[in-house]
């Protein structure tokens, strides 16, 4: 298989499993203490695997100390998001609205100009992002239920353009690519487990009891989720992965519609799909 063929392969598998992780996430009793465990399960799996990769440089170093805090930001934004809304809406609205955020960036600051796809791909994204936001049939808009579910799927989609920057840049200047992956994947839970052990220090027992399947679960399914991303990242352009990995959006507005039982299944399931075509669209413009 070439390399542009296996970087699409795990790019989609990425997709996939990423829909499927924050899926196990949402079903577990404790949204943050099963983020937490994601992440500690992740890095258990990822840890022998430093006996074997290069060692981390400077430049790698330096690459994870911006990394490190950024997915820290993105998973606390994460666990509120998830915490306050449905992952049919909260989800697609976080991981569509990071590549519009770049774009709009590039636009507006850097100067950049969209080809005629680029703009079509740009609106037919923002279309779907609008549809998603709108509250059901008969709410107003300042009646709106999931308002703050909504800021804070907003505010993830900000956490996720600055990792996918910081990554980018980490699986290029380290040895190996697979030595910033692991490193990346050990120091990853540092920031969130001690935030859970402090909020949840009482309920801690019981919540681990009630959601280490989920936890563990999820930890397996991200490793390979992230793992195949930044992998994909060091084979082809990062705007092209990042379009392959955003179809997780349609995976999981299909199982928080049939997995969870939530909803406005078919709109959510249209948008979802108007959404990816047009960050498919806008990253490969």
């Amino acid at each position: 298989m070439g390399e542009q063929a296996l970087a699409v392969a795990l790019g989609l598998l990425s997709a996939f499993t990423l829909a499927l992780t924050n899926m196990v996430v949402k079903r577990g009793h404790d949204i943050l203490v099963g983020r937490a465990l994601l992440s500690s399960s992740a890095a258990v799996v990822i840890a022998p695997f430093a006996l074997i990769v290069p060692l981390p440089d400077s430049a790698t170093w330096a690459a994870l100390a911006w990394a490190v805090p950024a997915h820290f930001a993105y998973q606390l934004c994460l666990v509120r998001a998830m915490q306050r809304g449905d992952l049919s809406l909260v989800f697609p609205i976080m991981r569509g609205a990071a590549p519009l955020l770049t774009a709009a960036f590039a636009m507006l600051v850097l100067r950049e100009q969209l080809p005629l796809v680029g703009w079509v791909g740009l609106i037919l994204a923002t279309c779907a992002v609008i549809v998603f936001a709108l509250p059901a049939r008969g709410i107003s808009l300042a009646a709106h239920p999931d308002k703050v579910a909504l800021g804070w799927a907003f505010a993830t989609a900000i956490g996720v353009a600055l990792y996918n920057m910081a990554d980018a840049r980490g699986v290029r200047v380290a040895p190996s690519p697979f030595t910033y992956i692991v490193w990346l994947f050990m120091l990853d839970c540092v920031c969130i487990t001690t935030t859970a052990l402090l909020l949840r220090r009482r309920e801690l027992g019981r919540a681990v009891r009630a959601t280490w399947k989920h936890g563990v679960a999820a930890g397996a399914l991200s490793s390979i989720s992230f793992g195949s991303a930044l992998y994909a990242f060091s084979l082809i352009e990062v705007a092209k992965v990042s379009a392959l990995r955003e179809t997780a959006v349609v995976w999981a507005a299909l199982m928080g519609a049939w997995m969870l039982g939530e909803g406005f299944g078919a709109r959510r399931i249209l948008a979802a799909i108007v959404l990816a075509l047009g960050l498919v669209l806008l990253q490969f413009s």
